[in-house]
């Protein structure tokens, strides 16, 4: 089965404490057995890689029920079964969801308060976890990862506008942003109109210029491939300079016959396409910036350790 959404953990929590207080970590582990769930299941990571997304959702469950008054919060990680909670278990429905909980002052004062919050921010930007699965968590990286990924369709669109001397520009920047070449001044350098047949730049990796790779770069139009010609001709002007190393870089993508072609000669050439070339600009903060870094708070659970 697939990871329940955490609504559908709402009523599993609730009643994991029927007995009294508990821990919420043995709760995740007894639910991931009691529900039957896979073992790629109850090891599916959130894309942080700090969480698994099964406790990350039992975890919300247990928050928004102590915010309606059916859970009483206890100590770290701790909770027990409110006179409400008891109610609910005896009388209420088998399905708890964030609907049900309207009903509660608790829950309607903690959704007023939040949407408070965000009228208050300055963008007036609106969020809303409707979703049955997904957590605030989970939306907020699904937030981050489509506007990244809008960013990496712009980057690309605007690199197929601009000239071949900037492109090849942006390209030798990216590879000493990402630690090519070392400190050394001058350890990149495009090769423009010198006459370079099937090479576009160059990036020395010592001080000498002993050890050296070369680069391509293709500012190809989405539909127009790099083919299997392209790589050959960049092979041929690889030996023609003995160099042992070389990037081919492109906006579009390479054929299915190029991507054989390099595999055929070897480890000496490395396909960079367009989406990987855009994930690694936006990695490396070359033709784009941080606009703004949100920091998300949590409870400190040492802080509270030791309250007497």
């Amino acid at each position: 089965m697939a990871v329940p959404g955490f609504q559908d953990l709402m009523r599993p929590v609730l009643e994991s404490s029927a007995s009294g207080e508990r821990v919420i970590s043995e709760v995740v582990q007894e639910l991931e057995d009691s529900m039957g769930l896979s073992e790629q299941d109850k090891t599916s990571m959130l894309p942080s890689g700090k969480q698994t997304r099964f406790s990350n959702r039992t975890h919300w469950a247990k928050s928004y029920l102590i915010q309606a008054g059916l859970l009483k919060s206890t100590g770290r990680g701790k909770f027990t079964l409110s006179g409400e909670g008891r109610k609910v278990l005896e009388d209420g429905p088998r399905k708890i969801d964030m609907s049900y909980l309207e009903q509660f002052p608790g829950y309607v004062e903690f959704k007023t308060r939040k949407r408070k919050s965000v009228e208050n921010t300055p963008d007036k930007s609106k969020t809303s976890f409707s979703a049955d699965e997904n957590t605030p968590d989970e939306e907020l990286v699904a937030a981050h990862l489509e506007i990244e990924n809008q960013l990496a369709v712009e980057l690309i669109s605007r690199l197929r506008e601009v000239s071949p001397a900037f492109f090849e520009e942006v390209i030798v920047a990216l590879l000493l942003a990402m630690g090519y070449g070392g400190a050394t001044e001058d350890v990149g350098r495009t090769l423009g109109q010198s006459g370079d047949r099937g090479v576009d730049g160059v990036i020395d990796q010592d001080p000498l210029g002993v050890d050296q790779i070369y680069v391509q770069a293709k500012r190809y139009a989405e539909g127009n491939h790099v083919g299997a010609g392209d790589i050959r001709d960049f092979f041929g002007a690889l030996n023609l300079k003995r160099a042992s190393k070389g990037i081919f870089f492109t906006t579009s993508r390479f054929t299915p016959d190029a991507e054989r072609t390099a595999s055929d000669l070897g480890s000496r050439i490395v396909l960079i396409n367009g989406h990987k070339l855009a994930r690694l600009l936006i990695k490396y903060n070359v033709g784009c910036e941080t606009r703004q870094m949100l920091e998300l708070k949590v409870i400190d659970e040492g802080f509270f350790e030791d309250e007497r």
